[in-house]
């Protein structure tokens, strides 16, 4: 695909007539994996809602070209717009496979479900042994992992993660970052929200940094990183 995949414009949301995100504009290009860092309370979470449909917002926000302010969740999710919720927010009384499948509940053919299935079994091999079991009792990290695996199932074009690495242990985040790697390789584009600074622009190709609610930086991933302002404010250097 050419040209743009996701674009807004002056996008303001908020809640209870709260404004949380003032005139928000941001392009991704398909293949790309974009940072959206900031610190907790800048509005990161608040963006993505609005990406999603899940609240009302004003400006613009247009997908695959076309506009798609205003429709609701379903709609938007249909389009291939999905979301990974901080919090993972799986059904935990069902197993991993039932969890799996339900990212899957908008797809027609059992074909494609079980080739889904395959692929992302194949990117998460430890989800594969434990198909049977309840996905509240697996660990934080295997709860991450298929969160992740769940959302693919959608087949997404944009794959938007809220703070994939929170709470995680390091070994645990650098076999998420492998797993968005080969996410990318095979098409999918990545919008990574995080509070971990150095891991999202470690990983990703650009960056925006959000700060009370509006872009206040923005740039490739590696200057942003090296930029001594964001050192300082998020690095402690």
């Amino acid at each position: 695909m050419n040209g743009v995949l996701l674009q807004t414009r002056k996008l303001s949301a908020g809640y209870g007539g709260m404004p949380m995100l003032r005139d928000v504009t941001l392009a991704i290009d398909p293949g790309e994996i974009v940072a959206l860092v900031g610190s907790n309370g800048a509005g990161k979470t608040t963006l993505l809602r609005a990406l999603s449909g899940l609240i009302e917002a004003t400006g613009t926000i247009e997908f695959l070209g076309e506009s798609i302010q205003g429709l609701p969740p379903e709609r938007t999710f249909a389009l291939g717009l999905v979301q990974v919720p901080e919090g993972r927010q799986l059904f935990s009384r069902m197993s991993v496979h039932e969890n799996l499948l339900m990212g899957a509940h908008l797809r027609a053919g059992k074909g494609e479900v079980d080739a889904s299935l395959d692929r992302v079994y194949a990117l998460f091999p430890k989800l594969a042994g434990r198909r049977t079991q309840l996905a509240g009792s697996m660990s934080g990290g295997e709860q991450q992992m298929c969160a992740l695996a769940r959302a693919l199932m959608a087949a997404p074009r944009l794959l938007m993660i809220d703070e994939m690495s929170l709470g995680l242990a390091p070994v645990v985040v650098e076999q998420l970052r492998e797993v968005l790697l080969a996410i990318r390789a095979q098409g999918v584009t990545v919008l990574l929200v995080e509070q971990d600074v150095f891991f999202a622009f470690d990983l990703a190709d650009r960056g925006y940094v959000l700060e009370g609610g509006a872009i206040v930086q923005e740039g490739k991933a590696r200057e942003l990183a090296d930029d001594p302002q964001i050192q300082r404010a998020y690095f402690g250097l």
